[in-house]
């Protein structure tokens, strides 16, 4: 499970057999998320996390984009 980037709490990764189309996996405490971030970031599923929570982990995904577009190709190309 590659660690791409943790901040505020919030640990941002790929599975190691994730599939297209680009987009991160987002976990704090018990609860999890995931965004698209191919063109731009979008939620798509979440468990366990509160409204505020998300909205922090969507700022954090929009900030850190381009890294994690990047290490997707680094990681899977």
């Amino acid at each position: 499970m590659p660690v791409i980037f943790t901040e505020r709490g919030f640990h941002f990764f790929f599975y190691s057999n994730d599939h297209e189309p680009i987009h991160v996996h987002v976990s704090r405490g018990s609860g999890e998320a995931v965004f698209s971030v191919d063109k731009e970031v979008v939620l798509r599923e979440s468990v366990g996390m509160k409204v505020q929570e998300l909205a922090q982990a969507e700022q954090l995904a929009q900030k850190h984009r381009e890294l994690i577009v990047r290490t997707w190709h680094e990681y899977f190309d």
